[in-house]
């Protein structure tokens, strides 16, 4: 704090100079008080981003670390940085859950701002040390409708809120998977999906369970918003690969993204974002 400095002809016994000395820092560390509390209540960013991954009964605990390690990994790439980089204020706050059973929605890694690769880092070092309490099948509606709520309730204030959705099967339970799509979207927030393709998954038996393939099953009834898509993992495109090229396009904007996995070397045909 800073003092106020008496002329050396004042006197010290003055109660009318000391009070007025005083009551003109007043007006000044209040307003210094509640700047610090305005920023500390609210932050633009460039975007909200809640990262929903599939944490169902589906995902085998080795699976389950694949999939987060894939999620630090893109996060962290030169990639993802640079889209973080490019747009206006060069910040986005992420929040990473998982999601199972209707009543299963676990946030691992709360609100979080990135805008240095040491941020980044620090996201995926908690990512892969949290532990695991997602369970049972299978409700995307209600992981949405939570993810929704969450970046309602934030400190960020987002020039833009995406929601990215991954998963291995169709919606099971809770809410009607339209009608949280719509609500969302609705708001003003974008839906895009990754579908994961995975031998002996939810994903294999989709056709079944949904009479057509698990991608198109996502593009009609999950996804939503202006310029939302839906990506593919499978055995043809490393998951890390995917999710990469996803982050690059929700941050970024697709032609950005172009223009970033351009400049990228080595860069694989994996990597090349799909138009929407």
């Amino acid at each position: 704090m800073t003092h106020a400095r008496l002329d050396p002809g004042q006197s010290r016994s003055s109660p009318c100079r000391r009070h007025a000395a005083l009551g003109a820092l007043v007006p000044l560390a209040l307003a210094l008080l509640l700047g610090d509390t305005a920023d500390a209540a609210s932050e633009t960013v460039d975007l909200e981003l809640v990262l929903a991954a599939d944490g169902s009964g589906s995902i085998d605990p080795e699976e389950l670390k694949l999939q987060r390690e894939g999620y630090a990994s893109a996060l962290t790439s030169p990639e993802v940085m640079s889209a973080i980089a490019s747009n206006l204020h060069g910040a986005i706050a992420v929040l990473y859950l998982e999601w199972g059973a209707p009543s299963s929605q676990d946030i691992v890694v709360d609100w979080m701002t990135i805008r240095t690769a040491a941020d980044a880092d620090a996201f995926a070092d908690r990512l892969r040390a949290a532990p695991r309490r997602s369970y049972g099948y299978n409700s995307i509606s209600n992981a949405i409708l939570f993810a929704d709520r969450l970046m309602r309730e934030n400190a960020a204030e987002g020039l833009k809120r995406v929601i990215d959705v991954s998963g291995d099967g169709p919606n099971i339970g809770g809410a009607p998977i339209r009608e949280a799509r719509d609500q969302v979207v609705a708001g003003g927030t974008v839906i895009n999906a990754l579908s994961v393709r995975r031998a002996g998954s939810q994903t294999a038996g989709s056709m079944a369970w949904t009479g057509q393939p698990l991608e198109d099953y996502y593009r009609d009834n999950v996804i939503g918003g202006p310029g939302a898509f839906v990506e593919i993992a499978d055995e043809t495109r490393r998951f890390t690969d995917a999710v990469r090229s996803k982050l690059v396009q929700e941050i970024a904007g697709i032609d950005a993204a172009r223009r970033i996995f351009a400049a990228a070397a080595p860069v694989s045909a994996s990597d090349e974002p799909a138009v929407p």
